[in-house]
């Protein structure tokens, strides 16, 4: 098992974002988490990624119980041997898209040239060679995001958390980057959450989760 999250709770003052969540993904699973708005998609891949502590209950990751380290200690477990794609990509507008990619790797000590070298190979993977050397401002949404997935498997990560990776993207452009991040993702060897409200999204991946009101009331096969 990659995570555990065991009677999540996430209340926001009188609000219950999570009431009781439990979920589980298994190494290299690929799930989907669906629900309408306000279900709690978001908070809970934010308490599963260490982004968010939960109110109550706990978030294991390979054995090791996370929501009770500290906010630093849980970030540098998530540049580490986490990667996240959040809606638009949030790469730096001032690095090229290489730089981008390399930019974990460099931030946890790895030498600029080993960095270089792991970055080109997922950048040749992504199909996106050709504007590696081009800022975020001068690629496509499509081009930018599959940046943005290659950075966050770039440091070979145990799991890959992505909310609504292709919800800002037209059709052609979103199926073509969740179509990598999928192949890609599988290749590595990483589990993937991908937080959506589209079922096409789901149909991708091998099991939904479905939460109503902060609770995890169905986790079954994605309909394919």
């Amino acid at each position: 098992m990659v995570i555990e999250a065991k009677a999540l709770s996430v209340s926001y003052g009188p609000v219950e974002a999570l009431r009781g969540c439990d979920v589980q993904i298994g190494r290299g699973e690929r799930v989907a988490v669906m629900g309408s708005s306000g279900s709690g998609k978001s908070t809970l891949l934010h308490c599963l990624a260490g982004i968010v502590a939960p109110t109550s209950g706990e978030v294991w990751f390979e054995g090791e119980r996370i929501d009770l380290l500290s906010d630093a200690r849980r970030s540098r477990l998530r540049l580490q041997r986490m990667g996240v794609v959040f809606q638009f990509g949030d790469l730096v507008p001032e690095l090229s898209v290489e730089e981008n990619v390399m930019l974990p790797l460099l931030l946890t000590g790895v030498r600029r040239a080993a960095a270089r070298q792991r970055a080109s190979l997922l950048i040749e993977r992504l199909g996106i060679a050709e504007v590696a050397d081009r800022v975020p401002g001068e690629v496509s949404g499509g081009q930018a995001q599959r940046a943005a997935v290659a950075r966050a498997l770039v440091h070979g990560p145990s799991v890959i958390f992505a909310d609504e990776p292709t919800g800002a993207l037209d059709t052609v452009a979103a199926e073509a980057v969740l179509a990598a991040l999928v192949d890609v993702a599988a290749v590595e060897g990483a589990a993937l959450v991908v937080v959506t409200h589209d079922h096409q999204v789901a149909a991708h991946l091998d099991r939904l989760v479905y939460l109503r009101d902060g609770v995890a009331v169905d986790q079954s096969m994605a309909a394919r």
